[in-house]
């Protein structure tokens, strides 16, 4: 009925239009992180490793190199546990669905943001707890949201690398908390609110929200939340989710669906765990270095220090603008005919080349700009990190909803997280690393960096010469 068809469509779009706001000012929040190190250092914390030191020159100064290592450790322990309970995430959103899901992530993230409100100076170590309950809350806010894109068809990979631009902008998040510090407002209040919010997130959960999953393809009539049923057919169990392609004749086979395992056997997701890892190595090593590095290349100048973070931080909110262009790029060929021989899924695969490609080449230059210590480069460095960033966890979840079977993806999406937060681990190891061995001076670092981001452009290639084999057959 035409009445009942608008109602459909317009909650479709209030799912949508509320899902981009919470991942926008929510879900990534640890990622500007630069502003909330600024924050916290005025307020004090871990300041007792800070000493008092005496220079060639006879000169008093203070060393905050313990201060600084010690906030890097927590961006460490946090970003880890935002990649690698991923795992854990997709395999409990896959299992239990997404009502399940939602609420674990509210309370995680509501525990987190409680705890930072009554962390003093000399409660510091509560940051380690408290961020990385804020990761693994907000991932949980990223992984049951992007199922959304299964609601638009066609558009399902823009509106996918859409919600991850938009959890790569929430890092805008600490630079709005480092603002109204700076205008009075303490922690305890801004983080108090951020708790008082969870309420809306309850809300969506049960309003606006499925109790399970949302299906691809969507089958007529599907209806979700208070009143929908969750599903137009029988099953109602975790296994509801169709699959992704459905052949074009009622009376050809039915291919055999690949296991979980084979998919990550499979040369294809090896490359681009590969890939992920490799560049996200790169980001986080720069975010979690972004204030010591500044304070070199500025001599120290708070205020100019300041200035900076405040650009880094309002470059991030022009994430959800970036993303979906990645999302474009993946969906170009839509509603265009199939080369001979081709389906559908073979000509999506094949689509996301040029954006694995592109998104490997932006790393390499954001990371040969992050290598000049030159401090108005610093502008382009922010821009073509927060370009790539975009580009990166949207095409990384969009290639995983392309490549393999959709009733996998939470687990597959968890596995890829996971494995390369171990690789990430490796960020503390380079921090040490510059503040030992390199005597502060990250530039051979940062230049082994840039040539170790190389490897990104083994996956493109990879995949390219894999959609020239099966079509080749």
């Amino acid at each position: 009925m035409p009445g009942s068809q608008r109602t459909i469509v317009v909650k479709h779009y209030l799912t949508f239009a509320t899902g981009l706001v919470e991942c926008l000012c929510f879900a990534g929040a640890i990622f500007g992180w630069a502003s909330l190190v600024f924050v916290l250092k005025t307020e004090g914390y871990f300041s007792s490793l800070c000493v008092n030191t005496t220079d060639v020159n006879g000169t008093h100064t203070i060393d905050c190199s313990g201060q600084d290592e010690q906030f890097s450790l927590v961006f460490t322990v946090a970003s880890f546990m935002n990649n690698f309970l991923t795992l854990a995430s997709g395999f409990l959103f896959d299992w239990f669905g997404t009502t399940v899901a939602r609420l674990i992530g509210i309370f995680l993230y509501t525990m987190g943001t409680l705890m930072v409100a009554f962390s003093t100076p000399s409660l510091s170590v509560l940051l380690f707890p408290a961020l990385s309950l804020l990761a693994v809350g907000g991932i949980l806010f990223l992984i049951t949201n992007m199922q959304v894109g299964n609601l638009f068809g066609t558009h399902r990979s823009t509106i996918i690398t859409l919600y991850n631009g938009a959890f790569d902008s929430s890092s805008a998040l600490f630079l709005v908390i480092k603002l109204l510090h700076e205008s009075g407002i303490s922690l305890l209040s801004c983080f108090l609110f951020l708790s008082a919010c969870s309420i809306i997130h309850l809300l969506r959960t049960f309003i606006l929200l499925p109790r399970t999953f949302i299906p691809y393809t969507l089958p007529d009539g599907y209806t979700y939340g208070l009143r929908g049923s969750d599903q137009t057919g029988e099953n109602a169990g975790h296994t509801q989710r169709t699959p992704e392609e459905t052949p074009p004749d009622e009376h050809e086979p039915v291919k055999q669906e690949k296991s979980f395992r084979a998919c990550v056997l499979s040369r294809l997701f090896i490359w681009h765990l590969i890939w992920l890892s490799v560049i996200q190595l790169r980001h986080y090593l720069f975010i979690g270095t972004l204030n010591p590095t500044l304070l070199q290349l500025t001599k120290g100048e708070p205020s100019l220090v300041s200035r900076y973070i405040n650009a880094f931080a309002i470059t991030q909110l022009c994430g959800v603008l970036c993303a979906p262009w990645n999302g474009l790029i993946m969906d170009r060929h839509k509603g265009k005919p199939l080369a001979p021989g081709e389906s559908e899924k073979e000509a999506d695969l094949r689509a996301s080349v040029l954006s694995l490609f592109l998104t490997a080449l932006q790393c390499v230059l954001f990371s040969v700009c992050a290598t000049i210590p030159l401090l108005p480069l610093q502008y382009l460095t922010f821009i073509l990190q927060v370009l790539n960033r975009s580009f990166l966890y949207g095409g990384n979840a969009a290639f995983l909803s392309l490549a393999f079977p959709s009733s996998h993806f939470g687990k597959l999406y968890g596995l890829v997280m996971g494995l390369s937060a171990v690789f990430s681990l490796l960020q503390y190891a380079c921090f040490a690393l510059v503040n030992t061995v390199l005597r502060g001076n990250p530039l051979y670092l940062n230049i082994g960096l840039t040539l170790l981001t190389l490897v990104a452009f083994v996956h493109p290639a990879s995949v390219f010469l894999h959609c020239r084999r099966k079509s080749s057959q």
